[in-house]
């Protein structure tokens, strides 16, 4: 037998039950048996007696006797029952099923062992169909019970727990020939693990739950292990054969900006991912930098002094955005803040007028412009650039790899991609899918922001929260109203943004409100967006069309409408639409009375912090991960053991490791590190081809 071999020929399984086995589970060869893994298991070794029961008890064990055996007739079913007795108590036992032997047999008062799932009805405790033991049969082995995945159609078939407990323990009789080691001794060492061959008996029979635990701990830290090696040798191939131009000088541009038109000091967190982008962008190799940072927490900034070294080293910058708005305004901020230098900043984006699409092709290849902002429409092919070294993306995931292959493709030698995103992404999230990249992080706001007040209001209170946002708008203050929908929905019945705005406009009668939604026609966005940037109206009624890039200092108040609709990161992309001024700002969740326990656990996480690290947390535990990353990218997480919520620590650990390993021994070609390099050749150079260790 090999881990290859086909399960038909397993003991006890069969051409005909492996061909029903591989169907409905999926599993076809002795190595997928071994990792389909127990769900849970039952513990045989304690023995509880009736006054311990509990509603909380799953499967228990008791020792008593069987007595006062009855059928009892309902209409036309009948059932099976019996009182069971030790010296604390008694319950009853059913059977809903049952034949004629099955009565002729049942042990009465004598001592048995029953086994079974405990319920509970008007507080008296039953079990419905025991497992009965006579005691002088009683096993005496005394590891956890595995209770396996499985279906009514196996189950029917005869392929219940006992058949797959069966089929397991012949081929864990076989595990000192079928698994090798694929740790070195100074790995097992270090961080006290047990052996493969222990790990596999040991998740599916432990002796006790201290085995297990340390067959779990071991298993998910090779899970983690040998992931985290796949993307650290991509980065390292990356490295080696993406060479990229050298920024080594921080000249006039820079020093200038810096000295003479930041408009406010750097909090130390930009401080320390510019050093870390300087550091990068020092090697003549590209830059793949991830750039993570709060709503508002000043990557446009870093973006900005990233795109002045490419200038002080003669190269040109674009920086990419997913729509229009968002565009318009990462151009219209870095115009704003290099008004007082020569330097040609232009936008580009599916809405740029002709004539000016001949002036920016012509100056971008000419050399002439320094940086450009734009949409897709940066990716067409009549837009060439002279020297194209840095290429910054905003929100990565609404890309596709096409798309920013075309990009890299811009330049002869590839520019150096940081890509930023206001997401915040759960740090375990991060450490796992994006180890192909570096990964920066702004976990500080800029002095002087105060952090936003958020409160939880519902129907009853509407006239409370409307003279509240009038009382901003007299202060001088903005507020923006945001609803979940463009029109009514037959089936849904919350609020809807044309019925919004009619309640807005009837109040508010006083003040001028705009409108903001994605049907809108781009230059009727734009005279929108102006309208309420400017100050002229006090009031914007908008759809989600506002969650990223909308920036008005002014605005103070931001009033969500039939909040519980919405996910917990779009809650947070929208609040982080105020708080961009000096002055104290509000989000205020406003929901119908009844709310699902999802929901109360999101609005109680935004009233509760404004960290969005910690919200994304939340968030995944609600979502999971593969929704965070998006569908397309969800099958990269999905592991057999390890769970990206609650293994943070093992995650941490192994990325540490790899990367040190890595660091010493590149190829892994040291005597002690071939136990890694074999099983890695074996079982995943497959999918990652473009490794070079051989």
């Amino acid at each position: 037998m090999t881990l290859d071999t086909s399960i038909e020929y397993v003991k006890g399984i069969g051409p005909e039950r492996a061909k029903l086995i591989k169907n409905v589970l999926g599993l076809s060869t002795v190595e997928d048996l071994l990792n389909f893994y127990p769900i849970r298991y039952l513990d045989k070794s304690k023995i509880y007696t009736v006054s311990q029961l509990e509603e909380s008890n799953l499967d228990v064990q008791l020792k008593g006797k069987i007595t006062q055996i009855q059928e009892i007739q309902t209409g036309k079913t009948k059932r099976l029952s019996a009182k069971f007795n030790d010296h604390t108590g008694s319950m009853d036992l059913v059977w809903f099923q049952y034949s004629k032997w099955l009565k002729e047999q049942l042990p009465i008062d004598r001592e048995v062992y029953i086994f079974g799932k405990i319920n509970v009805f008007n507080r008296q405790f039953s079990m419905p169909h025991p497992e009965i033991e006579a005691e002088e049969n009683k096993e005496n082995d005394t590891r956890l019970k595995p209770i396996y995945p499985s279906s009514e159609k196996l189950t029917k078939r005869g392929l219940g727990q006992k058949f797959f407990q069966n089929v397991l323990r012949n081929i864990c009789k076989e595990i000192p020939n079928l698994i090798v080691e694929n740790f070195p001794e100074y790995l097992m060492k270090t961080f006290r693990l047990i052996s493969r061959q222990h790990a596999f008996l040991n998740i599916h029979f432990p002796k006790d739950m201290e085995h297990f635990d340390k067959a779990d701990y071991r298993l998910k830290f090779e899970e983690s292990f040998f992931f985290q090696l796949g993307y650290g040798l991509k980065k390292l191939h990356h490295k080696t054969q993406s060479f990229g131009n050298p920024f080594p000088i921080i000249g006039d541009h820079f020093n200038d900006f810096y000295q003479n038109h930041l408009p406010f000091d750097l909090t130390n967190a930009q401080k320390r991912v510019l050093k870390e982008i300087r550091m990068d962008m020092k090697r003549p190799i590209q830059m793949n930098r991830l750039l993570q940072g709060d709503v508002g927490s000043g990557k446009t900034m870093v973006g900005l002094l990233t795109m002045l070294i490419a200038m002080d080293n003669g190269f040109q910058s674009c920086m990419m955005a997913p729509t229009e708005i968002l565009a318009q305004q990462h151009y219209n901020g870095i115009k704003e803040l290099l008004q007082e230098t020569d330097i040609n900043v232009r936008l580009l984006t599916g809405s740029t007028k002709t004539s000016e699409r001949k002036i920016i092709h012509q100056e971008l290849e000419e050399g002439t412009l320094s940086i450009l902002v734009g949409t897709h429409a940066v990716l067409e092919d009549k837009v060439r650039f002279k020297n194209l070294g840095l290429a910054i993306i905003d929100e990565q995931h609404r890309f596709g790899v096409a798309q920013r292959a075309k990009l890299w493709a811009k330049n002869t030698i590839p520019p150096h991609i940081l890509i930023m995103t206001a997401t915040p992404i759960p740090r375990t999230l991060a450490m796992s899918f994006y180890s192909d990249l570096d990964v920066s992080v702004i976990d500080e706001m800029p002095v002087g922001r105060k952090p936003i007040i958020t409160a939880h209001r519902r129907e009853k209170d509407r006239l409370y929260v409307y003279n509240f946002c009038k009382d901003e708008i007299k202060k001088g203050r903005q507020a923006y109203f945001v609803y979940p929908l463009i029109e009514e929905s037959e089936t849904l019945d919350y609020k809807n943004l044309m019925e919004g705005l009619e309640h807005v406009m009837e109040y508010f009668s006083d003040y001028n409100v705009t409108m903001l939604h994605g049907k809108m026609k781009p230059d009727e966005k734009d005279a929108a967006m102006s309208y309420f940037a400017s100050g002229k109206a006090e009031i914007m009624v908008a759809t989600t069309v506002i969650e990223v890039g909308v920036n008005v200092p002014n605005a103070s108040v931001m009033v969500i409408e039939s909040a519980e609709r919405f996910g917990l990161s779009q809650l947070h992309q929208l609040r982080g639409r105020v708080g961009r001024g000096a002055e104290q700002s509000y989000c205020i969740l406003m929901t119908s009375d009844k709310l699902s326990k999802e929901s109360r656990t999101r609005v109680r996480t935004m009233t509760e912090t404004n960290d969005g690290f910690k919200i994304s947390e939340v968030d995944m535990q609600l979502r999971g991960p593969g929704d965070i990353l998006g569908t397309q990218q969800s099958g990269v997480v999905d592991f057999k053991r390890l769970d990206l919520i609650h293994d943070s620590a093992i995650i941490k650990t192994t990325k540490n490791t790899v990367d040190k390993i890595l660091e010493a021994d590149p190829m892994l070609t040291r005597p002690d590190n071939m136990a890694i390099k074999n099983y890695y050749l074996k079982y995943y150079r497959g999918k990652n081809k473009w490794s070079k260790i051989s």
